[in-house]
């Protein structure tokens, strides 16, 4: 994470005596942003531009290695529940949040849980609810190696200009980094495997809340009709597709995404 240093610094904040960190910068209104299930890639374009305007605010989740595990997390209601102790104690709620992936879950769980802890609410090809039978699953990547697992999450790796920034290049500390990050997913979010059955149902509590859902129709990860089902789930909630994308439109169409996320949030 050493590139565009300047523009971030790094903080820890006590929350229910686990050591959080996290990775701060940019100015204005905080903007609450929660990484995926292989971790914090890195300060890359897309968060520069959001933070022309807002100031980020990037936890590194327990348990993904540079924040220790908290043993009593068994869950992702448990995370959930763990951030809506965060943005209680900093007093920044409510506020404005974008969830990637496993962070798109946790935002919907804490939407769930309580919707007025969110200003408004980003998710991108969040898993958390099960596509309906026979239009397809969410990706087992436990089945590949941590390196196939990140490449899967884009649709043409060739053609993403800051591939060599994500993850500080992929090196072996990114490998070490990225195995710690799939072991806390593994614990947590195993059995059933990537989804609350109940979710459907207890997003009803947050019709109204203001939602954007952010999908690449190409996601390899998290198919395409997990997003038509969270469409379904979050009343009011706007449904964004960006083509020849895949799990990653904050870098696979980093311009188009940072239009949707500015003009949303403004």
């Amino acid at each position: 994470m050493a590139e565009n240093s300047r523009e971030w610094h790094e903080e820890t904040v006590k929350v229910d005596g686990t050591n959080l960190r996290v990775i701060k910068g940019g100015t204005g209104n905080p903007l609450l942003i929660l990484h995926d299930e292989l971790g914090f890639p890195g300060w890359l374009r897309w968060n520069s531009e959001v933070a022309k305007t807002r100031t980020l605010l990037i936890p590194l989740h327990p348990g993904y290695g540079a924040t220790e595990r908290a043993e009593w997390i068994m869950n992702i209601r448990d995370m959930a529940g763990f951030y809506a102790r965060y943005l209680k104690e900093q007093k920044l709620a409510p506020i404005d949040v974008i969830g990637f992936s496993l962070g798109g879950w946790i935002a919907a769980e804490m939407a769930a849980n309580n919707p007025s802890q969110f200003r408004k609410m980003v998710l991108v090809a969040p898993e958390g609810i099960r596509p309906p039978e026979g239009q397809g699953y969410i990706m087992d990547f436990f089945q590949v190696m941590a390196p196939q697992h990140f490449l899967a999450t884009l649709n043409n790796p060739t053609e993403v200009p800051e591939l060599k920034q994500m993850y500080g290049g992929q090196g072996p500390e990114a490998f070490e980094l990225w195995e710690d990050a799939r072991a806390q997913t593994a614990r947590i979010a195993w059995q059933p495997f990537l989804f609350n059955p109940g979710l459907p149902h207890l997003l009803g509590v947050a019709a109204g809340l203001p939602t954007t859902l952010i999908w690449g129709r190409e996601d390899r990860i998290v198919p395409l009709a997990a997003a038509h089902a969270y469409h379904q789930s979050i009343k009011g909630s706007t449904l964004k597709i960006f083509d020849n994308c895949g799990h990653r439109p904050e870098v696979e169409k980093s311009a188009q995404f940072v239009a949707e996320v500015q003009g949303f949030l403004a």
